[in-house]
């Protein structure tokens, strides 16, 4: 219990650092996610605040967005490409998050982000490795706000170094997102 107390613990601080701009202001919502590739399954849980802001306000439809602090648990199934041996490794992550969506908040959207993310150790499973801590976290995603603006979405999400050091052969996660109102 200390070892997961002392690894992760730093990343909870490294979460509130970088949460320290935005946290003036209240949240407005929660998310839950879960997702998987290269033989690593990932779950993270994420706390958004939204823009004011609206570009391209046209047709009833607007470019928004919105912060994404999030921090996450990778279960890796093959460590150093060896079956039946296991990685875990923590993250924690900021990532500015452009939605194209519906003046109404509801409703379909389509959204990218690009972030910055720093794991608890250097990634290495089924033959992929990580050579930093230190990683840019993008994604693609679409989803759909209901009525009671809860979230249901599904995004790709890509991780890499952006070659500032090798090896450097990414990880890609295919993710299913819920989030709700706070």
């Amino acid at each position: 219990m200390r070892f997961i107390c002392k690894k992760y613990g730093a990343l909870a601080l490294c979460t509130a650092t970088l949460a320290a701009p935005i946290g003036a202001n209240a949240a407005d919502s929660l998310s839950l996610e879960i997702g998987s590739g290269n033989k690593t399954q990932k779950a993270s849980f994420g706390v958004q605040w939204n823009w004011s802001k609206r570009w391209w306000d046209s047709n009833g439809t607007h470019i928004g967005g919105y912060w994404d602090l999030n921090i996450a648990y990778w279960h890796g199934n093959r460590f150093q490409d060896i079956s039946n041996r296991s990685q875990n490794i923590g993250e924690a992550g900021i990532t500015p998050v452009f939605r194209f969506q519906s003046n109404m908040l509801k409703g379909p959207y389509v959204e990218i982000g690009v972030g910055v993310h720093v794991l608890s150790d250097r990634y290495d499973n089924n033959g992929r490795q990580l050579s930093t801590k230190f990683q840019f976290g993008d994604h693609l995603g679409i989803g759909y706000v209901f009525e009671n603006k809860w979230e249901l979405g599904v995004k790709l999400q890509h991780f890499s170094n952006a070659s500032m050091k090798q090896p450097n052969d990414g990880v890609n996660f295919a993710i299913i997102k819920l989030s709700s109102p706070i």
